[in-house]
Formats: C-alpha cells, structure tokens, sequence
C-alpha cells in the first residue's frame, strides 16, 4: 500500500519556542531563591550565565562503561555530540545511565531493560532537560532508552552505536555470534583444536561497536530508524567508520533544533511508523528479540500492535537484506552497499512516505537521493534471499498466546516436522544432557527447555538456541528443532521457536509436557500442537509445581510482581502507555 509522497501532507510546526518556553526556564530563568541556588551552582562547576541562560539544555543519556564493548566509543562520541549541541547553541549535560552489556551481563540483559528505561525516564524528568540525545546500541539499550523517553516525550534523537568492524580467521571472514555458534559446533565435532579455537577467538571481534551481523542490535537500530527516531542513515553507519563521529555531532545539532521546533516523539510515533518498523523488520530478517522490544516501545507510545502484526507484514515483503544470521554479508558490507537508506528506497513501494521524522522531514524526503550499489548485499524485491518475510508466529495447544520462530535461519526440512519432546526444566540440566555421548536422542527429536521465560528466567535469557548434543554433531548433525519460552541472541540461527507465552513458569501448557510427548511444527501454516488433548494438558496442569521465584528483595522482586509476558513486550505493568505523571515540583 505505497502513500502519497507529497511534501506538503508532511506535517510540519512552524511556531518556535521563546526561550521562557523552555522547560529549563523553570530551574534557571526565574528570579527566586531556587532559580538563585541552580544558577549558582552551574557557575560553581565553571560555567558562566551566557553559557546555559535562555538555551536549550540538552541531557545526554550515555550507556558507556568500562564493560562494554559495544559502547566503548562512547567516552569519545559524547565529545562530538557535546560539540554539536554547542555549535547549535544548546547547553550539553552528559547523564550517565546503566549500561546494559550483552556479553557480560548475567543472567541477561533483558532482565535490566525495564530498569535502564526507568532510569532514562526520571533523568530527564527530574533535571532541568530540554531534550535529549540517546546514546545505545547493544541490544537492549536501544529499546530501553527509547522507551524511556517516548514516556517522558521530550524532544530526543537516538544516536546509534554502530557495528564494529568485520572480524577474520585463517583468511575467513567471521561474524560475531554467528560464526561463534558455528566453529563451536565444529570444535564440539572435534574438527577444530584448542589453538584453532583460540585464534578465531582473537579475531572475531576487531574493534569497538555492536555485533557485526543483522543481530539484535542492528536489529532494534534499524527499527529505530524505520520509527523515524535517528538521522537518516545513521543505523547502519559503522562504528569505527569516521562517518560516525561527524553523525554524532550532527545528532547535537539536530537536537537543539528540535527543541525549539517542539518536535516530540508524540508527534512522530504513529500506526504508520510503526508500521514502516515492521516492513523494515522482514526485510532484514532481523532479530526474532524485535518482537519483545518493538510491541513494549509502541505500547509506550499508545500504538497498538501485536504478535500478529508481526506475521502479517511478513507476508508483505520479501527478505531482501542478505545478511548474516540469514545470509551471507556483514553489516560493514551493507554499509558501503548503501545502507539502511537504500533498503528503504528498495521498500518506498510499501512504506508509508509521510510519516514523519526526528529530521524534521518526511521519511520518502528521507531517502529521495538514496541508492543501492551491491544488488547482492540489499537484493531487488524481485530477486530476494527468501521470498516470505523473516518472521513467523505460530499457535497451538502448546503456545495459546503465540511464540516466534525465523524460518530463514532454518534448515528447511524442519519447517513442517513431527518428532517426540526431550524435555529439560533448566539450562544446567540441559548443559549437561547434551554433552553425555549416551544421551537418548536422535535427529528427529525436538528438544525442549522451560522455565526460562521471563519470571522462570527470571528475564528471559537467551538461552533459546539449545546447543544440539554432541552425539549428534559427530554424526553431521548441524540443525533439529528446539522450543523454549526463552529468547535467543540476534546473531543466533537454526530451527528455534522461542517466546512460547505463557510461560511454564506461570502454568503455561509447556508445564505440562513430558519427554516423549509428540510435537508437530508446521510452519506454513502457522501451528505448533502437541498430541495431547486440552482435558490431558489441564489435568497433567493441576499437578504442577513452578520452581520457587519468591524473591525476598530488591529489583528481582519488584521484577518478577510486575512483568508481562513476551506477547505484551515483557513491560512492567505500571510502566505501559503514555502515563501522566505530573513534572516535578520547584521548591
């Protein structure tokens, strides 16, 4: 359904802000005892009247740490966002936030998403902000960023980290996740020794930025951009590119522009933007995450949306983005391809070229000059990598509320499969399983992991790419089906349904399945059913039992009281919608 692209239906603002508009105005701009202690104490910490008084104060969400790699550019970037809020004559206010790092973070990153917007909400709630520039990348720093500020609605741009650069091995291009999944199989197979492991090690991650391949990161970046919340292009520019810093500073820029514009999310986050994200979200065959963070960010911003928008738009567009998990290029490659703006100009058939974005235009004014130069790397709708979208929802006996699977990143064959459940009730019982040569197990099984879900968890670790035995690696084994209610990385790949909402945590019908059960998956027509009937499962039900999730204290607790389940977007309860929370008091 291809929209009209004129100029003029671009909603625009045309009256500016005055400077007594500002919100800051309240903590600097009036003349009481207050406004005397913030003045003083900005001038404290060096800075002069003409510095901050009747500009733009602009907070700065950074998500830099010392443990974290995807950030690690951050303590730099900060400097060239800072640079451009100056040139545009705003005043810079650098707030550092919780940074959530995948490759460290136990038992996951998920589990601290929801803390991470909280904390980006109240910053700019309870400081003297204006508007903002969000700093994220690594999984889950985008989406709890955004959210954030979509609830606070304040002017922001979100500035991208980037993915870091191709890594290599023995004259072998690697991509991070991926690649780590595939030579562990081999080593697992006994195909490759311990200083061949070491040295893939080594060279799998090269420099700073996100995972390098179409993973979660550059999953939930690329919506960001297809929501109409970043500068066009910014998504896909890579982080050690010296592209990125002048991105950065044009972020600054743009921000101060905003502000004075009143330009908030309210007034971009749309049914239509949303949409354009799920277009966006097949064509690349991105993350199966996306479909936890995106349905949490609309709900933030009062769009509806569902598990079964999902499906539905990836009947719609063909996977064209030839990319790792799902394909053969890296995302270095699709920047010098032209990047996230060509895919969208190969997708101006079907986006809505109207909505509107944090650059102040419309997103066909966006990408009017854009050009594709590798037909392979961001293939015509005409020749794609998979003609059916990256995403699929199935319903059954086993998943009432839905689940998610990617069919590009499987083998075929397993698409419509029917095998008995191997079933494990927790990660360590099933690390250990799958390592035993004796294991009872066979291609043909379908290999199941509960209590992983969001309170089994507790916060969903991705834990859903079930290592296949090693029993069956040595037989040549590299793919079998594997079902879990918890999530897997972006940069994961194979036969894996995930999501399964409810929980087993919670009394889902995954509680009640026993080893030997049949499990059919029929993708193509969207089902996942055991051989149980619906008295068998309520009656295997009355007897169960979860393992023990009663926290005494702490975030846990309030965690595992207030989230929803992954078909809602795993928000807190008392977080969804646009709110009304009053602005804090001067006093």
């Amino acid at each position: 359904m291809a929209q009209d692209t004129a100029r003029e239906d671009t909603p625009r603002k045309t009256a500016k802000k005055s400077p007594e508009e500002l919100r800051s105005h309240r903590w600097y701009g009036v003349d009481d005892l207050r406004a005397f202690g913030h003045r003083s104490r900005a001038l404290q910490m060096g800075y002069d009247h003409q510095d901050f008084m009747g500009k733009p104060i602009i907070g700065i969400i950074n998500t830099w740490s010392d443990i974290n790699p995807c950030h690690a550019h951050f303590r730099v970037r900060v400097e060239d966002v800072k640079r451009g809020i100056w040139q545009a004559g705003g005043f810079p206010i650098e707030l550092p936030a919780i940074s959530l790092s995948e490759p460290f973070q136990k038992p996951s990153t998920m589990l601290y998403r929801n803390l991470l917007a909280m904390e980006t909400e109240e910053l700019l709630r309870s400081y003297p902000i204006d508007g903002a520039v969000l700093m994220g990348g690594c999984d889950k720093t985008t989406p709890a960023t955004v959210m954030g500020a979509i609830s606070m609605n304040l002017p922001f741009v979100f500035m991208p980290a980037g993915p870091m650069m191709r890594g290599h091995y023995a004259g072998t291009i690697l991509g991070s996740g991926s690649d780590t999944w595939k030579y562990w199989a081999e080593r697992e197979a006994g195909n490759i020794d311990a200083q061949e492991w070491k040295e893939i090690e080594a060279g799998i991650a090269r420099s700073h930025g996100t995972c390098m391949t179409m993973g979660t990161a550059s999953t939930m970046t690329s919506i960001t951009e297809a929501l109409g919340l970043t500068l066009p292009g910014a998504s896909s520019i890579p982080a050690a590119d010296a592209a990125h810093p002048r991105m950065a500073s044009s972020c600054g820029r743009r921000i101060v522009e905003m502000v004075w514009d009143d330009l908030k999310p309210s007034d971009i986050l749309t049914r239509k933007s949303v949409e354009n994200a799920l277009y966006v979200h097949n064509a690349l065959a991105g993350s199966t995450n996306a479909m936890i963070h995106l349905v949490a960010m609309a709900r933030r911003a009062d769009v509806p949306i569902s598990l079964q928008d999902f499906d539905d738009y990836a009947q719609k567009v063909p996977v064209i983005a030839n990319l790792r998990p799902s394909g053969a290029w890296l995302m270095e490659d699709f920047h010098i391809a032209g990047g996230i703006r060509a895919l969208l100009k190969r997708l101006e058939g079907v986006l809505h070229l109207d909505a509107l974005t944090v650059a102040g235009i419309s997103m066909g004014e966006a990408i009017a000059d854009a050009r594709v130069y590798d037909d392979d790397v961001i293939r015509p709708l005409d020749n794609p990598i998979s003609s059916s979208g990256g995403t699929a929802i199935l319903y059954g006996n086993l998943a009432p509320k839905g689940c998610v699977m990617k069919p590009p990143a499987a083998e075929p064959h397993l698409l419509q499969h029917t095998g008995p459940a191997l079933v494990f009730d927790n990660y360590a019982q099933m690390k250990k399983a799958v390592a035993d040569p004796d294991l009872d197990v066979t291609a043909d099984h379908i290999m199941v992991l509960r209590h992983a879900g969001p309170i089994g968890g507790p916060g969903m670790p991705e834990w859903g790419m079930l290592p296949i035995p090693k029993k069956l690696l040595k037989q040549g084994v590299r793919d079998m089906l594997r079902i879990s209610d918890a999530r897997m990385s972006g940069t994961s790949y194979g036969a894996c349904i995930l999501h399964v909402a409810p929980e087993a945590a919670i009394g889902g019908p995954l509680a009640a399945l026993r080893t030997g059960d049949m499990i059919t998956v029929d993708v193509h027509n969207r089902r996942i059913d055991v051989a149980l009937s619906d008295a068998e499962i309520a009656d295997r039900l009355k007897g169960y039992v979860p393992p023990p999730r009663d926290y005494p204290r702490g975030y846990y607790k309030m965690y595992t009281q207030h989230i929803a389940q992954a078909d809602t977007g795993c928000d807190f309860d008392f977080l969804e919608g646009s709110g009304g929370i009053p602005e804090p008091e001067i006093n």
